[in-house]
């Protein structure tokens, strides 16, 4: 909550300074004038992962602009949403200028297309996945709306033969393991010079089973909770059984919680989470190239 909070407290620093600008012309009879302005009202569309701080830290910026808001919250988290609205209403924020529009899942295509195509919306600001963000921005092309994206992607945590392999895994437990591997910033693969292969995924195993704990977010000792819903972890699932397909995988898990394999060898193997939750693990090629 802390964390949410400071992007209230930075952009209600930045709205003493919106300032406009003078531009020095090309003619001398002439003067260039620059104001700011709100843009109007803006969709604030937002993921599960930080519930509290991507609202924050969107609306902060809409509201130090001027901006009125129409919040979207994640269908997994809408009650942070909800929370932020009544505190808004507590601190002063006139009615009206603060909304929030939570829906189920089934019903969130629809009223994702009515804050992309309402003539009287004017920003978009969305953090989600690629594949939606492509789908706002058509939806929001036809009235030519100002939009700010920020799109998941597939990104590799790259370590070379020159690399502290030390430091190289303490940085890939850092990226990979945050919020239990939910963040929009955490490495999705990890691609490894040959020369330096086998000692970074030693070592990197024995990090994950020393530092890395399941359980209850009350628990003091526990390091990595649940999934965000049993959706997330079945997706796990899936990819852990086709990496099962090729040979060249192995998988080694952390703390195991179940596995549940076939009495054939060629047979599939089938892993399963308890409910939303997951074990750490790690699923490197026997190929080297």
């Amino acid at each position: 909550m802390a964390y949410s909070a400071s992007f209230l407290e930075w952009f209600s620093e930045e709205a003493r300074r919106v300032y406009g600008d003078i531009v020095p012309p090309p003619a001398n009879d002439r003067r260039i004038l620059l104001l700011k302005q709100p843009v109007g009202v803006a969709s604030i569309i937002t993921p599960w992962n930080f519930p509290s701080a991507m609202i924050t830290r969107k609306v902060g910026a809409a509201l130090a602009a001027g901006c009125t808001v129409v919040v979207k919250p994640a269908e997994d988290t809408p009650l942070s949403a909800l929370a932020l609205a009544k505190l808004a209403e507590q601190a002063g924020i006139p009615p009206g200028v603060v909304n929030v529009v939570p829906c189920s899942r089934e019903k969130t295509p629809s009223v994702g297309q009515v804050l992309c195509t309402d003539p009287l919306v004017a920003k978009i600001s969305f953090t989600g996945s690629t594949a939606t963000g492509k789908v706002l921005l058509r939806m929001a092309a036809d009235t030519v709306k100002r939009v700010s994206m920020e799109l998941g992607g597939n990104a590799p945590f790259i370590v070379f033969d020159s690399a502290d392999v030390d430091s190289a895994v303490g940085g890939a437990m850092a990226s990979k393991f945050r919020n239990s591997g939910q963040t929009c910033v955490c490495s999705n693969r990890f691609l490894v010079q040959s020369g330096i292969y086998d000692r970074f995924v030693d070592k990197l195993e024995r990090a994950m089973d020393t530092e890395l704990r399941l359980g209850h977010g009350s628990d003091p000792n526990t390091t990595q909770g649940p999934l965000i819903n049993t959706r997330a972890a079945e997706k796990v699932g899936l990819k852990l059984q086709l990496s099962l397909i090729f040979p060249v995988f192995h998988l080694t898990f952390q703390n195991i919680s179940r596995i549940l394999t076939t009495s054939s060898a060629s047979d599939w193997v089938l892993i399963e989470a308890i409910g939303s939750m997951w074990c750490p693990t790690t699923a490197h090629s026997l190929r080297k190239s």
